[in-house]
């Protein structure tokens, strides 16, 4: 079975059944579900996700992408740093980046001022930790492949609504 193939397929529509992974594999079904048991089971699968737009849900919500800069320690680099960094739950995503900062952290919480505190508070504090920069999402267009608000789609439902 192709894999890289299962991997995409999945990747693009996680919700998909495995009576329609298998058609579209060519695969028996209980080998597709085989398979996919063991990517699970693996963490090559790590899991599955929901994408919100959190501009039509009428809550409070505030994203913020947040450049680290951070000093190595001697026998660990930054992996010990970014541990701590990943056990905070404001904590979304996380990646060590080349350019001018080493950390790309992604952080959510209710408002500007509960993500300004954990910035402070919180990751600007953790030793190693040299500088931090934190943008603010103003709005969201695209978030994981999908577009979370496009105008001309919304205009091509309602030319072919009676």
């Amino acid at each position: 079975m192709d894999e890289k193939r299962l991997l995409r397929v999945l990747e693009n529509d996680p919700r998909i059944s495995v009576r329609d992974l298998a058609d579209i594999m060519n695969e028996d079904e209980d080998e597709v579900k085989r398979v996919k048991t063991r990517l699970e089971n693996d963490h090559i699968i790590c899991g599955y996700h929901t994408v919100i737009n959190w501009d039509k849900a009428n809550t409070d919500h505030c994203s913020a992408v947040i450049q680290v800069s951070a000093k190595p320690e001697r026998d660990s680099g930054y992996d010990r740093i970014a541990r701590r960094i990943a056990r905070f739950s404001e904590v979304t995503n996380l990646y060590l980046t080349s350019g001018g900062s080493e950390f790309l952290v992604m952080i959510e919480g209710k408002t500007m001022r509960e993500v300004s505190d954990f910035v402070a508070m919180k990751l600007a504090p953790i030793e190693g930790v040299t500088a931090t920069v934190t943008c603010f999402l103003l709005k969201q267009y695209k978030v994981a492949g999908i577009i979370l608000d496009d105008e001309e789609i919304l205009d091509e439902r309602k030319l072919v609504q009676p």
